[in-house]
């Protein structure tokens, strides 16, 4: 009897451990030829309103970092990554004709232009007598499992976990196959390329980073047993997670997760090991409660599809806000004149990677101070984010600008009573933005306070080496207080 060959399409699942459609492919398939296609339509095109790329260079050498990883692990059960440029809608029955595969799996994605891609494959597969699997298991709670509907998820976060946790269980996650037959004809496997081939620039590794996020399954893996078991530093996660500098103030899964590098049920489980020798605490239950905010983003992003991208969000409800390219350029190159925003900025620009603190302020601030589209912003981080998470990011950006999920649509983050309370020192300021080195704490968040003769004692001119607000700072000072929760998703 002839052996049958599968073809297993990676996406957004770069991982061997916990990965349904792989699971899958070896229940059916004989032989397994795992294949990942460049597609220029996410690696080449521009997103529509700033014309930035829609994939950035720090997301573009993370996932190369973890196709090599890969690729390496798929080699040493037996087997290899193929690559390829181009639709995935011609390419993969192209090699499913060249390889007489039989059918094709992969992991199902949820969003419209995915969608419209694997109808694409579906359809152009069915023309020539070929099958495509569907598999699904990106979420920490598998869907049948729920008690609701997808299309009934409870738009307000509280209650949906509420509901969630009262009565659904996580599934253990699939195991690591030992061996995958490899395709055993003769194979061009290709190479997987640079940055540099897709016309990116990546900026120089920066020492101040608070981490290295190197792609792949084992950094991934290798990061989980780091912060749950040799630092123990999830033994402070609740009260460190709003920190500005340093590797373990939070998680620093978000870049794994995104990319499918770590499954949300194998850090569920590790956790719930590391509970049972350690003790549960609050430290312990934050952490699940930030992979619950992923899945709320995943299914309202499956609730709402493509409203989670319109300026009315999911709400409905635009507002007058302005498409200004000069403030917005200004707000990327972290020139605004407000150093907790500009240092944030700067930040993300060299490294990939921003705090939530960070995130949350930077946000509000464009939305609510310089009145722009949020979408601008939004597409921004979808640019330069090593951990851009569509839903995560839409159905944040959307929840700042007040037409997304959150109850309260005036939500305001006060820039100077943050940077007070999450950077007394000015120590992230500073770190980021080292024209300010020798302005003192009490007046490094608001430097447009000082006169003249104290600009010059502390070496700073503002419009020369430091550029002057666009928002003065009196407009923060004058206010008390400002919001300081946001309880979200920072892995």
């Amino acid at each position: 009897m002839a052996k049958r060959l599968g073809i297993l399409w990676f996406r957004n699942d770069l991982r061997l451990h916990d990965n349904e459609a792989l699971t899958d492919a070896l229940k059916h398939a004989d032989e397994l030829l795992p294949v990942y296609i460049f597609d220029p339509r996410i690696w080449l095109a521009e997103l529509p309103l700033t014309g930035f790329r829609k994939m950035g260079p720090h997301r573009a050498q993370f996932i190369l970092e973890a196709l090599a990883d890969l690729k390496k692990n798929l080699r040493k059960r037996g087997s290899d990554l193929l690559v390829r440029h181009g639709k995935p809608e011609e390419v993969l029955p192209e090699l499913s004709q060249e390889y007489r595969a039989s059918w094709v799996f992969c992991n199902r994605e949820r969003m419209q232009e995915e969608l419209e891609v694997q109808n694409a494959v579906e359809t152009a597969l069915w023309a020539i007598g070929r099958e495509v699997y569907f598999s699904r298991g990106k979420l920490l709670y598998y869907t049948a499992d729920l008690p609701f509907p997808i299309t009934q998820t409870p738009d307000v976060f509280t209650q949906f976990r509420k509901e969630v946790e009262r009565i659904t269980p996580v599934r253990d996650p699939l195991p690591t196959p030992s061996k995958i037959k490899g395709c055993e004809d003769e194979v061009d496997y290709g190479q997987i390329p640079d940055v540099s081939d897709f016309q990116l620039r990546l900026p120089p590794e920066d020492e101040r980073a608070a981490i290295r996020q190197r792609g792949g399954e084992t950094a991934g893996l290798d990061r989980l047993a780091y912060y749950f078991f040799e630092s123990q530093a999830v033994d402070t996660y609740k009260q460190t997670r709003n920190g500005l500098i340093g590797s373990d103030y939070s998680t620093k899964f978000s870049a794994w997760l995104a990319h499918g590098c770590l499954s949300p049920k194998r850090i569920y489980w590790e956790l719930k090991a590391y509970e049972e020798k350690n003790g549960a605490s609050d430290d312990t239950y934050w952490v699940v409660f930030e992979l619950l905010w992923r899945d709320f983003f995943r299914l309202l992003g499956k609730k709402y599809g493509n409203q989670i991208f319109q300026k009315g969000g999911i709400k409905g409800e635009p507002k007058r806000w302005s498409k200004d390219k000069d403030l917005l350029r200004r707000w990327v190159d972290g020139d605004t004149g407000t150093p907790f925003i500009d240092a944030n900025m700067v930040e993300i620009a060299r490294t990939g990677f921003m705090s939530n603190r960070g995130r949350q302020n930077v946000a509000s601030y464009l939305v609510k101070d310089l009145n722009l589209d949020w979408r601008m912003g939004a597409e921004y981080f979808e640019h330069i984010l090593t951990d851009y998470d569509v839903t995560s990011n839409w159905c944040n950006w959307m929840y700042v600008a007040g037409v997304g999920s959150d109850p309260r649509e005036d939500r305001y983050f006060n820039i100077m009573s943050q940077a007070s309370r999450y950077d007394p020192q000015g120590e992230y300021v500073k770190l980021w933005l080292p024209e300010l080195a020798d302005v003192p704490a009490e007046a490094v968040h608001h430097p447009d306070t000082l006169s003249d003769a104290e600009q010059s004692k502390y070496n700073l001119r503002l419009g020369a080496n430091y550029p002057m607000p666009i928002v003065p700072s009196e407009k923060w000072m004058k206010k008390k207080g400002g919001h300081d929760r946001g309880k979200r998703r920072r892995r």
